[in-house]
């Protein structure tokens, strides 16, 4: 089993779309697929269509009392642990727990046999619970949107990563996504040449087609389901296959 932790403090990266996406189309290959919500947001759990969660149901009780992982949701051939807007408090009370940061990377050691791969899909911070799924991950994937702000996030990650690497000196980010990219702006392609001339190992960057995203999304269901065989869905292979390289999967691509 893989742990990968999708991870980038800034929001609107693409965190949430890359996990569910990827996720999905890893899950139409044949691979037994993990998700983990820890945003208390929780766009990743609606985003799939799923309500009514109690905070039982997440995270919380593995962060805070050393739980083992709740019973996972099923829902598009995925399992999913997933977050609700009480998650929140978990961030303060991990701060007085000895050794809380660690306890979800404990936690998923006890369910490795039952999965090929986990994803986590961390909050838009740099809190407890970004310090959790870091810890948890064997390996990091990191989307970094073609804009300035891109840009701007990068030395606050590399702090980040500096400090996650004293507990933890093996981790490691074993992909940089470009996302939100259009070729037709001028600022994206320079953007996108000083990724490539200070990132590595750097993804297909993920085109700009925004409307099959986001109506996916409002209908709960991956791109994979709601418009397969679109040219959104092409983006996402392509996407599936530079993770699966980057992070040691067997991923020969979907039967779908």
């Amino acid at each position: 089993m893989i742990t990968v932790t999708v991870f980038n403090h800034a929001g609107g990266a693409g965190k949430t779309s890359l996990t569910l996406n990827v996720g999905h189309e890893l899950a139409l290959g044949g691979l037994r697929v993990l998700l983990i919500d820890l945003d208390p947001q929780a766009n990743l759990t609606g985003w799939l269509g799923v309500d009514g969660v109690v905070r039982e149901q997440t995270v919380y009780p593995v962060a805070v009392d050393g739980q083992p992982l709740p019973a996972p949701v099923r829902v598009h051939g995925l399992d999913l642990i997933p977050a609700q807007v009480g998650l929140a408090v978990a961030e303060g009370q991990m701060m007085g727990r000895v050794g809380a940061q660690g306890r979800l990377r404990r936690a998923l050691q006890d369910v490795q046999d039952r999965y090929d791969v986990v994803l986590i899909d961390s909050p838009p911070s740099l809190g407890q619970l970004a310090i959790l799924g870091a810890l948890a991950a064997d390996r990091m994937v990191v989307p970094v949107p073609t804009r300035q702000k891109g840009v701007d996030a990068l030395p606050g990650l590399q702090g980040a990563f500096a400090e996650y690497r004293e507990v933890r000196p093996d981790l490691t980010v074993a992909l940089y996504v470009p996302t939100l990219y259009d070729s037709r702006r001028l600022h994206d392609r320079e953007v996108l040449a000083d990724l490539r001339a200070h990132l590595s190992p750097i993804a297909t960057p993920v085109p700009q087609r925004e409307a099959v995203w986001l109506d996916s999304t409002a209908q709960g269901a991956p791109v994979g389901v709601y418009a397969p065989g679109s040219p959104v869905h092409a983006d996402i292979k392509v996407l599936t296959a530079d993770v699966a390289r980057a992070v040691g999967l067997t991923y020969a691509g979907s039967v779908a």
